[in-house]
């Protein structure tokens, strides 16, 4: 079929998309959804129960170690030998809720001193240690 001003003479098949019939089966089909879905929501109805909670406001405490460049431990700021962390250690991880730990290791510490204190810490049970560090400025 030729179009006017066009000097083409030979037949072309122009194919076109009807979309009338898409969107009348779209449109079928969107009302069939908004008709049947709440049928389907309340097919059943049943009676929860009712339940209670407060907000559990009790945060765990927690329990600052440090270690300095010599490698000497601080518990709450006292100085500790190995054998009271370990004591001390014990004893946090016997609290309900367990203490986090706070761990503050000096900059020049090696890192077998803080590997060692993680250790111990997870041998006696506490298994939330936090590090601390300061910002650059």
């Amino acid at each position: 079929m030729a179009m006017p001003g066009s000097d083409n003479t030979d037949d072309e098949v122009m194919s076109e998309i009807n979309m009338t019939p898409l969107v009348d089966v779209m449109l079928v089909l969107l009302i069939i959804f908004i008709v049947t879905i709440p049928a389907i929501s309340d097919a059943i109805r049943v009676q929860l129960p009712q339940a209670s909670a407060s907000p559990v406001d009790a945060k765990p405490e927690h329990v600052s170690v440090a270690i300095d460049a010599a490698g000497k431990v601080y518990w709450n700021s006292q100085a500790v030998d190995e054998a009271g962390l370990t004591e001390k250690l014990a004893q946090a991880a016997r609290q309900e809720p367990k203490p986090e730990l706070h761990l503050r290791a000096d900059r020049l510490t090696p890192y077998g001193n803080v590997a060692k204190l993680m250790a111990a810490s997870q041998r006696a049970g506490l298994s939330k240690i936090s590090f601390v560090t300061e910002p650059e400025m």
